[in-house]
Parts: C-alpha cells; structure tokens; sequence
C-alpha cells in the first residue's frame, strides 16, 4: 500500500496562526522548489483556510506556506468581521432581538450572530482561487483535502472531501464523509463560530464550526488513504488549567463561560481521539499479527505539534491591539483581564498577536527538526522523549477504528 503523509489543521480561531509558524519551519527543513509533502490535507474552523491554502499551492509547498504567512503577519480584524461601531452595535442588536424572538417563538431574523463576517466573504474569495484545488489532485500533488462543518440540521458531522476517484464516501455514527467540489462557502461553514459568526447554507441544511461534534478528528485523514498523520493543534499539550485556580469564587462571567465553550468544542475532541488512539495502539501491540490482519487493523504514526506557551497568556499582551468596538464588545460580556483572555485569543485576528503565534510555532518546530523529518521521511523511530517539553509527541497508532 503507497504511504502517505495526512496533515491535521485544527480549528481556534485566530489561533490558527501558530499553525503558519510550524509550517513556515518545515518549508525550511525541505529543498526549497518541494512540492506539497502531504498528500492528504484535513481542515477543520480556521484551519480549513490554511489547509485550503496548501492544496491551493501544492506545486511548492514553500510558496504556499509564503503566502500563509503574509497574510497571518498583516492580518487585521476587520479583514475577519466588521469592526465599525454602525456593523457592530447593529449586528449586536440584531443578535440580542433575534435570541428574544426566538425565545417567544418568533423567527423573524435570519442571522443571529454575534458579529457580521461579510469581510472574510469578500476576502476569501480575493485570496483563495478553490478552482486550482483540483489542478493540484490532476497534477498528482495532491490526493485529498477535506473539509469539515457541523450540520445544524442533522447534528451530523460531515467532511466535505475532493480527492482522487477511488476514495469511497463514509458513514459512521453521527459523522459522515461526501465528495464535494470545495469551495468558500465550506470553509466559511467549518470557520463559523457558534453563535459568534453566521451559518451557512451548503445544499439544503445550514452549517456552523466543524469542531463542534468533531467526535474522531483523526479518523477523516484515515478515510482519505493516510497511513502517518501530523496533526498540528492550537493549545498547550497536556495543560490542565491548574494555574486558574487560585481564586475561583467569583461567579464566571458570559466570556468565561463562552471561553470555556469554546475550548470544549476546539480542544476536548482531539485529546480524547488521541487518547484513544494511543490505548488502541497498546492493544494492537499485545494481538498477533494475523489478528490485526483480520481485524483490518494498520499501523498509523501519528506526531501532534502543540504549542508550548499558553496561547490565552499570549492573547493578554495583545488585547489591546483589537478595535475599540470590539473591546467594548467584550468588555460588556465580561472578557477583561485575565477572565476573558481564553475568548479574545479566538477573536484577536491582528497581526501583532498573529506574529506572537507564528513565532511559537516556528521556534516548537525548530525544536524538533529531526523528529518532523523522521517522520516525513517514513524512517521508524523508537519513542523520541519529549526533549524537555510536551509540545510535540509522537505515537505509534493502529489506524483506529475508522
């Protein structure tokens, strides 16, 4: 069976910055005219826009990893959701009246998000040619890009998919994976927060973040053909939150809370998976290998990359950096300080907190240029330790249940 290296781009955010610096370093440990090093590409929120962006510029990876870059680096929040106190304070007053009419039984209002992202509409259809996706599958840089969105509708969650023909379409419970034609409205569908940016309507049902309901991120990768995955996350590895505990009596205001949703829906389903896989992995070790053969059960490697500083005490320097609107946005709903750093860092699309990320990731994977290497290679590799830090881990895994 060909090998095949599947990367994993997770959901957060403006988060999704420290993914652009880990990148950045591998484009450099590579020869600098490489193509593509991964044939199989799986986005997920805002990691769907980096994911679509590498399969964009398959035939150099170091130019599409270039590209990523100087977008992150000059981003601003307007570029993501309005930002004028007309678009702000009017889409506020639009998402409090419509949660009100709702609540009576009234559905008037369409739209009921806490910001308007009309601008990453505009933008993503200046910056991301999706047509090009599948001259790189025709030209055999590229096997599959996935993308994925949770059906509002179904409660389903479905990997949008465009690949090589013989990729067959999966069903397992509560998760689905279909062919598709990607396009912005998918990637604007898998980047929608709950209740912060709108749905979006693909075929017949409306769709929001694929990370919420995302039960088995790593699974999609498998579907598509992978047999070793790199999976690139957005929070420290292994943090347990002790360092918030000192005072906790203070009932939590509406940002805590909506941070705490949000770090449930982007983080919890990738730990668990990982979890999973690495018990699974221990069982495969201890079954004969006709039992495995039987069993379908494969081999997979899989390395996660994480970062190692806590993204939300970067987000705490940076705060200020985002427009006065939506500062006062947050400060209403409780996000000062420290309590409503975890929320901001989902929000804080300006350049100067982007930068701070990008550099973490370039430096995390400078750390482990061999480890990376090694494993895009294909070389078997004992258990590397973890060199001082849990950012970056690597697994031996059976493939898990698909």
């Amino acid at each position: 069976m060909e090998k095949r290296v599947g990367l994993i781009l997770t959901g957060g955010g403006a988060r999704a910055a420290y993914q652009v610096g880990v990148l950045k370093a591998i484009a450099e440990f590579l020869p600098r005219h490489a193509h593509n090093p991964f044939p199989v590409i799986c986005g997920t929120s805002a990691g769907a826009l980096n994911a679509a962006t590498l399969a964009i510029n398959a035939q150099n990876f170091r130019k599409g990893v270039r590209y990523l870059d100087g977008i992150w680096k000059n981003f601003h929040a307007n570029q993501v959701y309005r930002t004028d106190a007309i678009g702000v304070f009017n889409n506020t007053a639009l998402w409090l009246a419509g949660l009100i009419l709702s609540g009576i039984g009234i559905n008037k209002l369409r739209q009921t998000s806490f910001l308007d992202n009309s601008p990453l509409v505009e933008f993503l259809e200046e910056a991301l040619p999706c047509e090009k996706i599948q001259d790189s599958i025709d030209a055999g840089l590229l096997h599959a890009l996935s993308i994925t969105a949770s059906g509002y509708g179904s409660g389903q969650s479905v990997t949008f998919y465009q690949g090589v023909g013989e990729i067959v379409p999966w069903r397992r419970a509560r998760r689905i994976g279909i062919p598709a034609q990607i396009g912005i409205r998918h990637l604007l569908a898998s980047s929608a927060l709950p209740f912060i940016f709108p749905a979006t309507l693909i075929n017949r049902e409306y769709f929001g973040d694929g990370s919420m309901r995302q039960i088995a991120p790593i699974s999609s990768a498998l579907h598509l053909g992978a047999t070793r995955i790199l999976v690139i996350g957005v929070t420290t590895n292994g943090d347990t939150g002790q360092s918030g505990r000192a005072d906790m009596s203070d009932y939590p205001s509406l940002a805590q809370v909506a941070g705490h949703a949000l770090n449930s829906i982007f983080l919890d389903s990738m730990e668990v998976d990982l979890e999973r896989v690495q018990r699974l992995n221990e069982l495969a070790a201890m079954l004969p290998e006709s039992v495995c053969a039987q069993a379908d059960i494969k081999h997979v490697d899989v390395l996660v990359v994480s970062p190692s500083q806590q993204i939300e005490k970067i987000a705490e320097r940076y705060a200020a950096e985002l427009p006065w609107t939506i500062r006062l946005l947050l400060r209403l709903v409780g996000a000062v300080h420290q309590s409503g750093a975890t929320l901001v860092s989902y929000l804080l699309s300006e350049g100067k907190f982007c930068r701070a990320l990008i550099d973490l990731g370039y430096q995390d994977a400078l750390k482990q240029r061999d480890e990376i290497l090694h494993f895009l290679d294909g070389q078997p590799r004992q258990d590397i330790g973890q060199s001082g830090q849990d950012a970056i881990q690597p697994h031996q895994n059976n493939g898990m249940p698909q």
